[in-house]
């Protein structure tokens, strides 16, 4: 295979697992709806950020030590799960808490900062997305791969990544989907902690048992 092929063929690959839905989905869309759209495109950006890092991990080899480390490789991903389930949590008993459009219109550079964290820890959370990055790289990479490839997948991840959340953050922040979201708020928030939180103990669920 070419490296342009496989440049092409990895794009598609990685395309394909950014559009699926997930965690991260539902909390860009969930950020873009309740504060505004800067917030939901700063979020994006700490996906993109995320992804790109995991990405680089890949590369490196460094997944392959995080596999071979089987006790590191645990422990990440219960403290990803219980982040999840954290964020669960709080997402679901702030159901009922009443919207301020004022504020929520009117955002400032510490939500943007706030959003854009909350976006880079979600990626992080969940160390499996280094793994399908590696097996994607491992299946689709010639060998040997030119250098210009190397460099440029890390930042190819981070555009797809930033790109398809930003779409999703502007078309949540629009006024249909966020009036939608007025009128049924406790419900779209407790369905969003539902999924955080059954994301969540799936990850701790499968660490112990794997564990066992």
């Amino acid at each position: 295979m070419s490296a342009t092929l496989a440049f092409i063929s990895i794009l598609g690959a990685l395309l394909i697992g950014a559009v699926s839905p997930g965690p991260s989905f539902v909390l860009v869309s969930r950020v873009s709806l309740k504060a505004s759209r800067p917030d939901g495109l700063a979020a994006a950006l700490g996906m993109g950020v995320g992804g790109a890092i995991f990405a680089t991990l890949a590369l490196f080899g460094l997944v392959t030590i995080l596999l071979q480390v089987e006790w590191l490789y645990l422990a990440l991903r219960v403290l990803g799960g219980l982040y999840l389930l954290y964020l669960g949590m709080r997402i679901w008993r702030g159901a009922l808490e009443p919207l301020e459009l004022s504020e929520a219109e009117t955002p400032c550079s510490s939500t943007a900062l706030r959003s854009f964290a909350l976006g880079l820890v979600m990626q992080l959370s969940n160390p499996k997305t280094a793994i399908v990055y590696a097996s994607i790289f491992a299946a689709l990479l010639p060998s040997p791969a030119p250098t210009w490839l190397y460099f440029s997948l890390p930042p190819l991840v981070f555009a797809l990544e930033a790109s398809w959340y930003a779409l999703v953050a502007v078309a949540f922040s629009a006024q249909r989907p966020r009036s939608a979201y007025l009128r049924s708020k406790a419900w779209i928030d407790r369905g969003a902690g539902a999924v955080m939180g059954t994301l969540g103990a799936h990850l701790v669920s499968e660490a112990v048992v794997s564990r066992s």
